[in-house]
């Protein structure tokens, strides 16, 4: 059943970027942003109506491409005038076109045109079954200082920090509510459907979804889509802790009835690995050259501290991470009934998608003889390598 609509917003100025021309129209290496936003909005699931909103003087552009990519996809793509002050205003007018039958409605900027397809699933996915509003979230992986002025007040704390993109997505008769009751102007949907009382959660969202605002996040957008892409592969070992403490922490969660793994840091041979994989395909290393024992402040850190150093250093070198895949070897712990949760935490902690497999050694050597744990990954990166994108 399409029970889907898009509202994107495309109606801005763009002042910051120095075009002259409305954002949205700005061509990315000859396409507008909004067609390259278009390319990945047809082909969401169960899409049935698209809202393009457009601004004053652009009005024939955007028919021609609602025409176009109507016609190849059979989605009704409708264009709408821009809102009279705000991007609030252009949403509501969005939203004004949008068929009743329509349960979801996912809305999304066009500064964001290299959104991939799966985020958009994502959030669709997560409003239907939470009948909720969700956004699409990356973490906070730089310090975060509070200041006022050039005083430096306090470091917060980024573990509760999270930076918001789109699409933002929610029930689509709850945000009409929200709209008609909301008396304030707030700077994402979000917040305004939190502005009435309503409830949102967030998943996991995409680095090539940048916005585009200034003239050096257009020159990032054009090397994603020109990017070198590289894999990398890492592998890690750690035996079980000889006196039997618990718990383990393996894939960046603990598994409090298992048998902990020794090691300099906590042993976690599957963030370990990680964390080779991602150096390796950039070029950077591995985890002993940039993290080694001989580091004091690193003795008993989690595997998330690793795999936030080594994602800070790829940025920094211009690179930036596609998908993770690894495989646990050994008879325990046993994955299956915690296999989701592993898998949610490191995509949380990576920013991309990771995927966690296992499997034994079928008795042969110490690892089928229970006496540690094996992981080995494998991670794809797309970038540039010249230093660090505007994401």
């Amino acid at each position: 059943m399409r029970d889907l609509a898009v509202v994107l917003v495309a109606a801005g100025e763009g002042a910051r970027l120095g075009k002259n021309i409305p954002k949205a129209f700005v061509p990315l290496l000859g396409v507008p942003l909004v067609e390259h936003a278009l390319r990945s909005i047809v082909a969401v699931p169960e899409l049935a109506h698209v809202s393009l909103v457009a601004p004053d003087g652009f009005h024939p552009q955007a028919q021609e491409l609602a025409d176009k990519y109507s016609s190849l996809s059979g989605v009704d793509i409708v264009v709408v005038q821009g809102g009279a002050e705000t991007r609030q205003d252009s949403v509501a007018n969005g939203l004004a076109a949008i068929p009743a039958e329509i349960a979801v409605v996912l809305v999304h900027d066009a500064a964001r045109s290299l959104a991939p397809v799966s985020v958009f699933q994502r959030v669709a996915v997560a409003v239907r079954e939470s009948n909720q509003g969700v956004v699409p979230v990356l973490p906070v992986v730089d310090t975060i200082k509070r200041a006022e002025a050039e005083l430096i007040l306090e470091t917060v704390d980024r573990n509760h920090l999270r930076v918001a993109q789109t699409p933002q997505g929610f029930p689509l008769a709850a945000f009409r509510q929200a709209h008609q009751e909301s008396t304030g102007q707030y700077t994402d949907d979000a917040a305004l459907f939190q502005s009435v009382g309503q409830k949102v959660t967030s998943v996991i969202g995409d680095a090539a979804a940048l916005k585009i605002t200034h003239p050096a996040d257009l020159s990032a957008a054009e090397r994603i889509l020109a990017g070198e892409r590289r894999t990398g592969i890492g592998t890690d070992v750690h035996r079980f802790a000889a006196d039997g403490r618990k718990p383990l922490n393996l894939a960046a969660i603990e598994w409090p009835d298992e048998v902990a793994l020794d090691g300099h840091s906590d042993g976690d041979a599957v963030c370990h690995a990680i964390v080779d994989a991602l150096l390796a395909a950039a070029g950077l290393g591995d985890i002993g050259k940039i993290f080694g024992v001989d580091r004091p402040e690193y003795a008993g850190a989690t595997g998330a501290v690793f795999i936030e150093g080594a994602l800070a250093l790829l940025r920094e070198h211009g690179w930036w991470v596609q998908n993770v895949s690894v495989q646990i070897i050994g008879n325990r712990p046993k994955l299956a009934p915690r296999r989701e949760l592993a898998q949610q935490r490191l995509t949380e902690l990576v920013g991309a998608p990771v995927s966690i497999g296992a499997t034994t050694t079928d008795g042969l050597g110490f690892l089928g003889n229970s006496e540690g744990v094996a992981a080995v990954a494998t991670a794809l990166i797309v970038g540039t390598g010249e230093g660090r994108l505007a994401l």
